[in-house]
């Protein structure tokens, strides 16, 4: 048993490697070879995409636990406490159990270097495995074809979307993204994509492992049905299947339709009153999640997101589109990300705009933000921090302006931090 403490060890990890991220499989493939985890659990999810990757994961890991299946679900970044990134059987591991996986890689590695993230990921695998698990779902952190997760040989591959992000890293074309993702496909075995739009160069590498590709809104997704509800359509066994009355859910139904293909394919079966329980309690935090909090005695609603590029902010603006009321705009961005296209599809929705520097050596400054925004004709504030960008958003709206809270995990997490240190509400969820 390892005497670090889990804050210890992850000052230590972020140490280990010269660069926070060094694109490759061959160092982490070594390590996990000495531990025998290539093959984690008996069936494997690997979910890739731009955006919509943690909300496919939650879902998938919801419908297998009420299949009855024991599982794991590995995703990144976290918002508060590093443990949320390795869940088995949809619970937090402990920070012992965290920190004796880092021990046993730290003890596997001998003098292979690894990065955070890589490190982290074999100590996720390390749990999966040591916990004789059904199936795991695990969430690519980057790209697909060099990301740590790629070692694992995945029974079915998902892609969520594919849009520009991470350009230093997977090039400046929906091309190059999309050969990068299609790195997590095997031979033979099934990929889900929530992705209508493919690249050629996924389509390519698609044929070439003579893969079963099935498409939201060709072969499953999901519908309108009555006033407020909807419905689910997907391939079993290569016959139409629907699931009518699906309940209100807090998660979009886009990555709810893919990781129920995804499920299904996979071989699992559910009876349609399982299906509704999977999808309703199914949660993600941070992705478009609206709480209620209460600030100087009135009631307040507040919507996190932390989509940061250009996909999640037209995905964001849909979403927002359905109501008419009122909103301000709580704003962070690493200066890696595409300000102007994070930007033009929200262009005029929200009555204000609070914007603050992220605690991270990358923020794009507040002043850039603002002149940014400005110059295009919004109403703008900088603020020091995220916190006070929240507390003057609130203190100057009115109690039934809706505060939306976006651009980073960053931003979200410094907002669920200073809430539930101000309103004496625990809201993290």
């Amino acid at each position: 048993m390892s005497q670090r403490s889990l804050a210890q060890w992850l000052t230590r990890l972020e140490g280990l490697h010269p660069s926070e991220i060094d694109m490759g499989l061959a160092r982490v493939r070594q390590v996990a070879e000495r531990l025998e985890l290539l093959q984690p659990a008996p069936i494997v999810f690997t979910v890739t995409g731009t955006n919509g990757k943690g909300s496919t994961c939650a879902a998938l890991d919801s419908l297998l636990r009420v299949a009855g299946q024991q599982t794991g679900c590995y995703t990144s970044p976290h918002l508060l406490h590093y443990n949320e990134r390795v869940r088995i059987n949809g619970q937090m591991v402990s920070d012992e159990a965290l920190c004796e996986a880092f021990a046993a890689v730290d003890q596997a590695r001998g003098d292979v270097t690894l990065t955070y993230f890589e490190f982290g990921t074999l100590a996720a695998l390390w749990l999966f495995k040591a916990a004789r698990l059904d199936a795991v779902v695990l969430e690519v952190g980057l790209g697909g074809r060099l990301d740590a997760v790629n070692v694992v040989d995945a029974d079915v591959a998902i892609v969520t979307s594919i849009g520009l992000d991470h350009q230093e890293y997977l090039g400046n074309t929906l091309e190059s993204v999309g050969f990068e993702k299609a790195g997590i496909l095997r031979s033979r075995r099934p990929v889900i994509s929530g992705e209508q739009h493919l690249p050629s160069s996924f389509k390519q590498k698609v044929a070439e492992l003579d893969c079963e590709l099935l498409v939201r809104g060709v072969d499953f997704g999901w519908q309108p049905e009555g006033e407020d509800g909807w419905c689910a359509f997907a391939r079993v066994d290569g016959q139409a299947c629907d699931y009518h009355d699906l309940p209100p859910v807090s998660l979009p139904r886009d990555n709810l339709a893919v990781a129920l293909q995804a499920f299904l394919q996979a071989g699992f079966r559910l009876p349609e009153p399982k299906v509704r329980q999977a999808l309703a309690a199914a949660t993600a935090p941070g992705r478009l999640e609206v709480r209620r909090v209460s600030w100087r005695g009135q009631p307040r609603q507040v919507c996190l997101d932390v989509g940061h590029n250009p996909h999640a902010a037209t995905f964001m603006a849909n979403a927002l589109a359905a109501s008419k009321r009122e909103r301000v705009a709580v704003f962070g961005l690493l200066a890696d990300k595409d300000l102007a296209g994070v930007h033009l599809p929200l262009q005029g929705m929200f009555s204000r705009w609070y914007v603050a520097p992220l605690d991270s050596p990358r923020s794009r400054p507040a002043a850039e933000l603002a002149e940014h925004l400005s110059e295009r004709g919004e109403q703008v504030k900088a603020c020091s921090s995220i916190a006070e960008a929240l507390r003057c958003a609130l203190d100057e709206t009115a109690s039934e302006t809706e505060i939306v809270i976006f651009g980073s995990f960053f931003c979200v997490a410094a907002a669920i931090l200073w809430l539930s240190e101000t309103s004496g509400e625990l809201i993290d969820g």
